[in-house]
């Protein structure tokens, strides 16, 4: 089933709330609000109305009756997946006015057995920007640590993957053309 925007930024929305819940860091509460807070704003009520009856009609969201006579509105195991994969296909990475001169080295060293996480993993770097300086090793000019975080727990993959923080790099000039860096 296609789900238009409005749908997906619901699923979006539910688990910003979920991501909320079981976020330990008062740091990344804000960024999840501001997060919720964006979606909402281009979304009206009438809009809303009809993608949450699809949703519901589509098992991707389930409705719980509260006893004081609201409604719950949660994602099933499904909405969940798809809110996911909505969310780390929309990850990017906001660039500073000036660069701090720091590069950000990924390194990661999948095994075989897990070989769609290590080729998922890959394709999401590459398309949120990284240069892929060898195979498994990845670089970026700018602050990525929460958008790292995020792919990273997403993939399930904490314990194949090392950061680095570097002043240089032997072919910089370049990887900073690359960059469109000076």
């Amino acid at each position: 089933m296609r789900l238009g925007k409005t749908q997906q930024k619901i699923l979006i929305l539910l688990f910003g709330g979920l991501a909320l819940g079981l976020s330990g860091n008062p740091k990344r509460y804000f960024k999840i609000i501001g997060e919720i807070n964006k979606n909402l704003k281009d979304i009206d009520n009438q809009a809303i109305r009809r993608a949450i009856n699809k949703l519901y009609e589509s098992k991707l969201i389930d409705q719980i009756k509260n006893n004081d006579g609201t409604t719950t509105i949660i994602l099933t195991d499904e909405g969940e997946k798809r809110a996911i994969t909505f969310n780390l296909n929309n990850i990017k990475i906001k660039k500073p006015k000036e660069w701090d001169g720091k590069w950000r080295v990924i390194m990661f060293d999948v095994p075989e057995k897990n070989r769609v996480v290590r080729d998922s993993l890959r394709q999401h770097l590459q398309k949120i920007g990284f240069y892929e300086f060898q195979k498994s090793v990845f670089i970026y000019p700018y602050d990525c640590m929460d958008e790292l975080d995020y792919i990273i727990e997403i993939h399930n993959a904490r314990k194949f993957v090392r950061f680095m923080l570097a002043d240089s790099i032997d072919n910089e000039l370049h990887i900073k053309t690359l960059f469109g860096l000076k």
